[in-house]
């Protein structure tokens, strides 16, 4: 009788798919330093094949409201439970770490936290101002939760400056169910068309995997929709399965895909895109928001 093969397996890299091993000195001097303010990175909770990279580049995503998040998406690596309560003093030791690794650029994001009444986004204003009070000169960019489609704390985080408001679609509403049972599309959607009602200067910015079963029409009417929200920004990369425990990938997408895709957005009017097997929504971010001519507000 043939052996039938495990279907992890199906994760096995092809060989255009490489990231740099994790290691470096810069690399061990931010785990120190986030290990000493007791800061989270989603680089090292969701496992970013990229890590190594922007560590040693001196930059990384910096996770905020606990490493505990309040849903259970199929394809995320962060602990998902009951999180602890809020640490008021977490932005002032964001903006320190910062301000320490002198970052020109930083990124903020964070777990959901539906147990919150604003989501959090009381915390993400104060991360914002913080850095900006310790190091007028960075830019932040942040990447939000739905807020289950609070437009009030939306407005929080949006009236706190940052130079991008991202929203991860993540992929498209037909694998909504088995993606992100607790998230809806047109949330998602309405979400970032509202960043340009509260500020029509502020770029939006939105990010998509590929590779968990969806169709290229689906991905291209999906991208026609984050267009048609008025999102500026656009990243798509490669979904990895974290664990075997989590979706599994359907299929890796050739480079040649990847690149149909950025024309395509790009022909709708996206200032611009990152898409390739490695993009993820924070990576070089700081040289997609300069490639789209932002600069400090």
């Amino acid at each position: 009788m043939t052996a039938q093969r495990a279907p992890y397996q199906r994760d096995r890299k092809p060989p255009w798919f490489k990231a740099r091993f994790p290691a470096g000195e810069r690399y061990g001097h931010i785990k120190d330093l986030m290990r000493e303010h007791d800061l989270h990175t989603v680089c090292e909770e969701a496992r970013c094949p990229n890590i190594g990279e922007c560590f040693n580049a001196g930059t990384a995503t910096f996770m905020i409201l606990g490493d505990t998040c309040t849903r259970a998406c199929g394809f995320c690596a962060v602990n998902s439970g009951r999180p602890d309560g809020l640490d008021l003093l977490e932005p002032l030791r964001l903006a320190r770490t910062v301000e320490t690794l002198g970052l020109e650029y930083a990124v903020i994001t964070s777990v959901n936290r539906d147990d919150l009444a604003d989501g959090g986004a009381g915390v993400f204003a104060a991360c914002i101002r913080a850095v900006r009070h310790r190091l007028p000169d960075c830019r932040v960019e942040v990447l939000v939760p739905d807020f289950e489609g609070d437009r009030e704390a939306l407005r929080t985080v949006v009236e706190a400056g940052p130079v991008v408001l991202n929203h991860n679609t993540e992929t498209v509403p037909r694998l909504y169910p088995r993606v992100r049972p607790k998230a809806r599309y047109q949330r998602s959607l309405d979400l970032l068309r509202a960043v340009k009602d509260i500020d029509p200067t502020m770029p939006a910015k939105s990010g998509l995997m590929v590779g968990l079963g969806e169709t290229i029409e689906e991905l291209e009417q999906t991208i026609a929709d984050l267009r048609a929200h008025e999102v500026d920004l656009l990243t798509i990369g490669q979904y990895l399965r974290p664990t075997a425990k989590h979706l599994p990938v359907e299929r890796y997408v050739h480079p040649d895909e990847f690149a149909h895709l950025r024309d395509y957005a790009l022909a709708l009017g996206f200032r611009h895109v990152e898409s390739g097997p490695l993009v993820r929504s924070s990576y070089h971010a700081g040289e997609q928001a300069d490639a789209a001519a932002i600069g400090v507000r």
